[in-house]
């Protein structure tokens, strides 16, 4: 199977395909004596598996450990278990964040109400700050 029918099936791009060899998640293809890659017929598995994680928030490395995992059989569930759980754990800490993210910013937004002539932008106001206390490394 060549690269763009792979891609295809697969909903990705070749540069992908080429990306995804060099990282170690899919195996370099042999090649035809006019240098065009031929992938198994499970290439197009593999991907789709890598991209079903990916969007599940599992990072490359992660994905790489969990398609060893997946090699290993019935074996392997405790581990892939607890790299999910750890998953959750980090997207729970950054729904946590963006939930902070979202009450902050509406704080400021209500405060925009006040008066025009009283107010400041509460919102570019708080920016500024941060940015200055940032860039002179006070907080």
């Amino acid at each position: 199977m060549r690269s763009s029918e792979v891609a295809t099936k697969a909903q990705v791009n070749v540069q992908t395909l080429r990306y995804y060899e060099r990282r170690g998640l899919l195996a370099e293809p042999q090649r035809t004596s006019s240098g065009y890659r031929v992938y198994t017929p499970d290439a197009v598995q593999v991907v789709r598996f890598v991209k079903r994680a990916q969007q599940l928030g599992f990072t490359l490395d992660d994905i790489e450990d969990l398609l060893h995992l997946a090699d290993g059989g019935p074996d392997s569930c405790q581990e892939a278990k607890a790299m999910a759980r750890s998953r959750i754990a980090d997207l729970q800490r950054r729904i946590e964040e963006l939930a902070g993210m979202r009450d902050a910013l509406a704080r400021l937004v209500d405060t925009c109400d006040q008066p025009r002539r009283k107010r400041e932008c509460p919102i570019l106001h708080d920016i500024q700050t941060a940015a200055t206390t940032t860039s002179t490394g006070r907080e």
